[in-house]
Formats: C-alpha cells, structure tokens, sequence
C-alpha cells in the first residue's frame, strides 16, 4: 500500500463536502507530477487530506476507491482524477507549523515542494503525521 498527500482549499472542496459525498472525485489537477502521482495510486491506498491556503493542516484520512481515469473537467484530455472516501478525521489538526518543526519531517515533500498538490508520504512520516493527529487509525 502506498500513502499520499493531497491538498485542496477548504473553500473550494473541504474534508466536509467528502464526508458529505461519501466519495469524492479528486479532479482539477493541472500539474504533471500531481498527474503522475494519481496514476500510481491504487484503490485501497490511503491519503492525508490537506486543507491549503487556508488552514494549511492535514484534517483526516481518504482512501483511494478508483483508481485514475480521465478528468472530466480537463478539456484537453492530458490529466486524470481517482476518487476518493473518508477513512477518519483527525482528532486535532496537524498544522503545517507542526511539520515543519518536527525533526523527523524535514525532508517532506510537503515542506520541499509546496506547489505539489499530490505527493507521496512514506511510512515512517506517515506514522508520525497519524500520531500527530491523534488519529485512532490502525496502521
């Protein structure tokens, strides 16, 4: 299983309007990287929801339910979305603050490439960001 990070700005699509939806499509992507990194999500993979801009926190835990197909709300064609489900949300918001000053994060794409709006997270930061949520998930 692989683990991601993706951000949207509350006031466009919030982690409400996904718990709302029960499953959401993840589109609106217009950055090649970001394209690339939904093409290598699987169903089953699991997402930290990033509110940007305005909050700048990982609010809860998504899961990939299908896998990328085209976006309908790109007109050329070149980029894809997944959908996704509300696994948890976080007891306590882990503020981008928190990341940065954690030791064990510093090398986060979050931190090192933040224009990315989907990126992936390894294990171990992973855990960490669960535990800094206080997030009940089992890993």
């Amino acid at each position: 299983m692989n683990h991601w990070l993706l951000k949207s700005e509350p006031d466009v699509y919030s982690w409400d309007d996904l718990v709302r939806e029960k499953v959401g499509r993840w589109d609106g992507v217009r950055n090649y990287t970001a394209r690339n990194n939904l093409i290598a999500m699987k169903k089953g993979d699991l997402g930290f929801f990033y509110h940007s801009n305005i909050g700048k926190e990982i609010v809860g835990i998504m899961k990939v339910v299908k896998e990328a197909y085209p976006d309908p709300t790109d007109e050329k064609g070149k980029f894809v979305c997944v959908n996704v489900a509300p696994v948890e949300k976080f007891i306590r918001p882990v503020t981008l603050a928190e990341v940065r000053a954690h030791p064990k994060l510093h090398n986060l794409l979050l931190l090192k490439q933040n224009r990315l709006s989907v990126m992936p997270i390894g294990v171990d930061e992973w855990n960490i960001l669960c535990d800094l949520g206080n997030g009940n998930f089992t890993r």
